[in-house]
């Protein structure tokens, strides 16, 4: 039976390759996909959605969401790195489709009610879309089959401050919510995205693979690349959301370890995730005050990267 998903993204390169993955797995019926700003601002993120799954000659809803972070100013997007445009500054067809008329948050809401106990939620952006969704029906945390979020950081440090990863720092307020809301909750983050490397010639066989759509992820991939060699030293890049879809698909090639997260909202750790291990106990309790989460920590990073370009190519 495929995996029905909603995926909360904000594309983005990364985002493209696992938007790509989601359109053509057969193990994975996309229900959705809900935008946020993040790697672009939110108009740029809905285009970008809209125009991946017409390249992949796919009719599927996309409805518009965050704009902003819940309480902090927002950042400008991180245009050095996914480009203006968010994939990479190349030249992009017009996008015929619409976005759905529903937020992403009642989207969300309406989906997982109309299908109580199957939908997976994958954010793989900031996690504003689905604070607001419990916003408008707290009843969605039994509804969900479970919840997947790239973001965060255990033990790699992080990559925007020294201990926050992106998606978190963005919006470390909603994160809050998201990450202790009581749901079944995996987070898969830089302890293991930072291992998996998508080479060129991994992407030599996705743009031949993929058509019109390939030509996009390869274009977009060559720009991101040179980001990658400037700021970790790697010829290819970190594909952190596919990341999250090989764990739904390919658990096995995980390891992860079962605990109590909190994000921190304010002051010189704004962002960073804390993980404290199931049953460790501490100088206080209050590390292990939130619900049990799984978190990922170890990973075949190769296995991950070479299931990504055979899915793809």
């Amino acid at each position: 039976m495929p995996h029905p998903i909603i995926f909360d993204t904000d594309p983005g390169v990364d985002d493209a390759q696992a938007i790509a993955i989601a359109l053509r797995h057969p193990d994975i019926e996309l229900l959705g996909m809900t935008t946020t700003y993040g790697n672009v601002d939110v108009e740029t993120a809905t285009h970008n959605a809209l125009l991946l799954a017409e390249l992949a000659g796919r009719e599927i809803p996309v409805a518009q969401g965050a704009a902003a972070p819940m309480v902090k100013p927002r950042h400008p997007a991180p245009a050095h790195i996914h480009g203006a445009n968010g994939l990479g500054n190349i030249e992009l067809p017009a996008v015929r489709g619409r976005p759905d008329p529903r937020s992403a948050a009642q989207f969300i809401v309406d989906t997982v009610n109309a299908r109580p106990g199957e939908v997976t939620l994958m954010a793989v952006g900031p996690v504003g879309n689905l604070a607001a969704a419990l916003q408008l029906d707290p009843a969605i945390i039994d509804k969900v089959k479970q919840v997947v979020i790239m973001g965060g950081s255990v033990r790699e440090g992080g990559n925007v401050t020294p201990v926050a990863e992106a998606n978190m720092f963005n919006d470390p307020d909603a994160a809050a919510r998201v990450l202790t809301a009581g749901w079944p909750l995996t987070l898969v983050g830089l302890d293991v995205t930072h291992r998996c490397v998508l080479t060129p010639a991994h992407m030599a066989r996705i743009e031949a693979g993929q058509g019109a759509l390939g030509e996009v992820l390869a274009g977009s991939y060559a720009f991101y690349r040179d980001f990658y060699y400037e700021f970790l030293g790697i010829d290819g890049c970190c594909p952190h959301d596919s990341c999250a879809l090989a764990w739904l698909l390919r658990p096995e090639l995980f390891i992860t370890s079962r605990g109590h997260l909190t994000v921190a909202m304010s002051g010189d750790a704004e962002g960073q995730t804390i993980f404290a291990p199931e049953g460790r106990a501490f100088i206080e309790a209050r590390w292990s005050r939130t619900p049990l989460v799984d978190v990922c920590l170890g990973v075949d990073g190769k296995a991950v990267s070479d299931w990504i370009a055979d899915t793809l190519a």
